[in-house]
C-alpha cells in the first residue's frame, strides 16, 4: 500500500504519517511536506524517485508525471489498467493526502501583489485530488486534518482499506475542495485583473460559502436554517459575539438592518430595529443622547429589539439600554464596564463587528432558481444636494433634520416616509402599498411632535394627498426626491401652508 503525502497545512501531518506507516503504507511525498516528516525521523520517499525528474521550475512541476497520476488513475479491477501500469512500472497508489496552497491566505492581504497571488495558485495539487477522486472506488483522498483521526481508525478497523462509503464521502469533500479553490481564483482574477472597475457586474459568479453554524430554526420555527459567510467579503460573517445565547435568523436579518443605518452617520447614533425597520434612530451630542432619543421615539416598539450603535458602548449608554428589554446590541467596541453592565442579563447578544464602516462593492440576494447583485446604496445628502422648490426655504435647523430624515429613510422599507424632529425619528410609516398610507401611519406615530417637525420620503410623491396630511400634523419642510408629472401639485400646498420642500433628484426604494 502506497500514500502519496504533499501538505501546505501540516497540522498533525507527522503523527497522521506515523500511523500510517504503522499499517504498513510506503510513503510518497514532496517538498516542505518531505522535509518534515524526514526531519521527525520517517521513512519517506521523495517524489523525484518515482518520476526519475527532479522538481523544476521552482517547484511549479513536480507531480504532473504518469508515474504518479498513472497510479491514482488506473482502475484496480480493470484488467487493461493493470497491464499498462505493469509494463510502464507504474506503482499504484492508494491514499492522497493534500491540501493546496494558501491561497485564499495570501490574497485576504489587501496588498498582495498579482505576482504573490499566482505563485500560490496550486496546480499539481489539484490534479493529484481530482485524479484521486475520479477514482474514489480505488483510492482515497484526503483534504482535511480533521479527518486524519477518523481515517486512521478507519484504516485500522478496515485492516488498511477504507469503506467505499468513506471515500465517496471523503471524495465530495476534495471536489467541494477544489471547486471552492478554484473560485477564489476566479473572483481574484474578476476583482483584481481582469476588471479594473469593482462595479462592474461579470458574465459569471463564483461566490464561496463557508458554513458558520447551524441555526436553531429559520424565520419560524418549523423551518430549517444555517448562517454562512461569504468568502473575501467583509461582514456579518466577521462579527464577534461576546455574550448571550445563540443568534436566530431573524436576529441576523436585524443587525444587518440596525449596522447599515448607524454606519451611514458620523455623528454618535442609535437605531433601534423591529423586523428589519427602524422604530427610531437619532444622532447625538453623545452616544447615551442618542440612544435615549432613539429610545423616546417608540418606547413601546423597542421592546424585544435589535439596538444598532456606531460609536463603543460605554457604561452610561449600557445601563440606559439595560433598562429594556433588548435581544442584540450590536457596535465596533464595548467598554469593559458595558459589558460588565449588559452580560448580567443572560440572554442578551452583544456583537461586535470588525471594521464597522468597512462597504462591500456588491450586494446579492437570493430569488428562487438566481441572484439579483447590485451596487450599495451609498448615497448621502449633503446641503449641496438639495435644490429648494418653494417660496419658503428651509432654515438651518431643518437642514440638518431633512438630511438626517433622507439618510435615515433609505433604510426603510418602502414606500417610506419617515417624520424626524431634532435629530430624531418620531414617526415611521414602512413598507406600505401606497405612500399616502405610509404618510398617515408616520403621523399616527408621530402624534403631536409631528407639529414643527420635517418629513422624508424616499420616492417622489405622486399625488398632493400625502403633503396635505403633513400640512394639515403641523409639518414645516419635507424632502423627497422629486419627478412625477405632478410635483407642482404638492409644491402648491407647500406654498399655501408655508412648508419648505427641498428635492434630492436620488431615489431610495428599499424591497
Amino acid at each position: 500500500m502506497r500514500a502519496l503525502i504533499s501538505v501546505s497545512d501540516k497540522t498533525g501531518i507527522v503523527q497522521f504519517t506515523k500511523g500510517l506507516i504503522s499499517l504498513g503504507f510506503d510513503i510518497i511525498s514532496t517538498g516542505g511536506t518531505l522535509q518534515v516528516l524526514k526531519d521527525n525521523g520517517l521513512a519517506v520517499t521523495a517524489i523525484d524517485q518515482v518520476t526519475g525528474f527532479p522538481e523544476m521550475l521552482d517547484g511549479r512541476v513536480k507531480t504532473l508525471h504518469p508515474k504518479i497520476h498513472g497510479g491514482l488513475l488506473a482502475v484496480r479491477d480493470n484488467a487493461e489498467h493493470m497491464r499498462v501500469c505493469e509494463d510502464h512500472h507504474i506503482g499504484l497508489i492508494d491514499l492522497v493526502i493534500v491540501n493546496l496552497y494558501p491561497f485564499e491566505k495570501t490574497v485576504s492581504n489587501p496588498n498582495v501583489s498579482i505576482e504573490d497571488a499566482i505563485e500560490n495558485i496550486d496546480i499539481g495539487g489539484p490534479s493529484m485530488l481530482r485524479s484521486a477522486s475520479k477514482n474514489y472506488k480505488s483510492v482515497g483522498v484526503i483534504v482535511n486534518p480533521n479527518r486524519y483521526e477518523d481515517v486512521l481508525t478507519a484504516l485500522t478497523e478496515g485492516k488498511g482499506q477504507l469503506s467505499l462509503a468513506l471515500k465517496a464521502e471523503l471524495a465530495q469533500e476534495a471536489f467541494q475542495h477544489t471547486a471552492r479553490y478554484d473560485s477564489l481564483i476566479a473572483s481574484f482574477f474578476s476583482q483584481k485583473i481582469t476588471q479594473s472597475d469593482p462595479s462592474e457586474f461579470g458574465k459569471s459568479l463564483s461566490p464561496i460559502l463557508t458554513k458558520i453554524s447551524d441555526l436553531r430554526y429559520g424565520e419560524n420555527p418549523h423551518q430549517k436554517a444555517a448562517f454562512y459567510r461569504l468568502s473575501n467579503t467583509p461582514g456579518l460573517g466577521d462579527m464577534i459575539q461576546h455574550h448571550g445565547k445563540e443568534l436566530s435568523y431573524n436576529n441576523i436579518i436585524d443587525i444587518e438592518s440596525a449596522w447599515h443605518i448607524v454606519r451611514s452617520i458620523d455623528t454618535p447614533t442609535a437605531a433601534i430595529i423591529k423586523h428589519t425597520n427602524p422604530c427610531g434612530t437619532a444622532t447625538g451630542i453623545t452616544l447615551l443622547d442618542a440612544y435615549t432619543k432613539a429610545h423616546q421615539a417608540d418606547p413601546t416598539s423597542a421592546f424585544g429589539s435589535i439596538v444598532g450603535l456606531n460609536r463603543p458602548v460605554d457604561n452610561a449608554t449600557a445601563t440606559a439600554i439595560a433598562e429594556t428589554f433588548v435581544e442584540v446590541v450590536i457596535a465596533p467596541h464595548f467598554d469593559d464596564d458595558a459589558l460588565a453592565i449588559l452580560s448580567k442579563k443572560a440572554n442578551i447578544r452583544l456583537i461586535s463587528i470588525p471594521n464597522f464602516n468597512t462597504q462591500s462593492d456588491h450586494q446579492y440576494r437570493y430569488v428562487t432558481g438566481g441572484f439579483l447583485v447590485q451596487t450599495p446604496d451609498t448615497v448621502i445628502p449633503t446641503k449641496t444636494d438639495l435644490t429648494t422648490v418653494t417660496t419658503t426655504p428651509p432654515t438651518a435647523h431643518q437642514i440638518n433634520d431633512l438630511l438626517f430624515a433622507m439618510t435615515i429613510v433609505k433604510h426603510v422599507k418602502s414606500n417610506a416616509v419617515i417624520i424626524v424632529k431634532d435629530g430624531a425619528t418620531v414617526g415611521i410609516g414602512a413598507g406600505q402599498m401606497s405612500r399616502v398610507e405610509a404618510t398617515e401611519i408616520a403621523i399616527k406615530k408621530a402624534g403631536s411632535h409631528a407639529k414643527n417637525a420635517v418629513m422624508a420620503s424616499d420616492a417622489f410623491f405622486p399625488f398632493k394627498d400625502s403633503v396635505q396630511l403633513a400640512a394639515t400634523a403641523g409639518i414645516v419642510a419635507i424632502i423627497h426626491p422629486g419627478g412625477s408629472k405632478r410635483d407642482q401639485e404638492s409644491i402648491d400646498v407647500c406654498n399655501n401652508t408655508h412648508i419648505a420642500m427641498v428635492t434630492t433628484g436620488v431615489r431610495h426604494f428599499k424591497h
